[in-house]
Formats: C-alpha cells, structure tokens, sequence
C-alpha cells in the first residue's frame, strides 16, 4: 500500500486516488479545427517519462483533482498541489 497526500484531505490510501492525465498537456483547440490526427495524439499518445514526473489526479473521497509530483522509477511522491492554488 502507499499513501498519497491530498491537498484537501491529507495523507490517504491509494485505492482512493485515480490517475487523471499528464500536467501540462495541452488540449487541441475545438472542432471542427482540430484534425483527427491531433486528436488522437492528444488523447491516446503519453509521454511514460522514467524519473519524476508531474501528474493530474482525483481523490474520489473529495472529488478534487490535484497536481501530483512524483518518480515513476521509486514511486516516491515529491508533493502535491491543489489545481486551484496551495498545497500540501
């Protein structure tokens, strides 16, 4: 079990948390101008970066989505941060 810290609730268990996506990822613009191509990459293609990574998640006890910072290699969690300012 490891424990991920919510911005709003504190250190939880992580059957609580559900990943959200890559921070930072930009979202096409709206149809009709975005190509199904970009689309695609948008939705289905990922970075997988090895090492620490920043990641969007939501604790369902909440229901706040939050920035989490965190190494894909140790699992160690860096820090989290609400999306709306502050932090844990």
């Amino acid at each position: 079990m490891q424990l991920f810290s919510c911005p709003f609730c504190g250190p939880r268990d992580e059957t609580e948390f559900t990943f959200g996506g890559e921070a930072g990822k930009e979202r096409p613009e709206p149809a009709p101008d975005v190509s199904a191509e970009d689309w695609s990459k948008y939705l289905h293609r990922v970075g997988n970066p090895r090492g620490r990574t920043r990641e969007i998640w939501v604790h369902h006890t909440c229901g706040e989505y939050f920035l989490m910072e965190r190494d894909t290699v140790s699992h160690v969690v860096a820090g989290t941060q609400s999306l709306r300012g502050g932090g844990a």
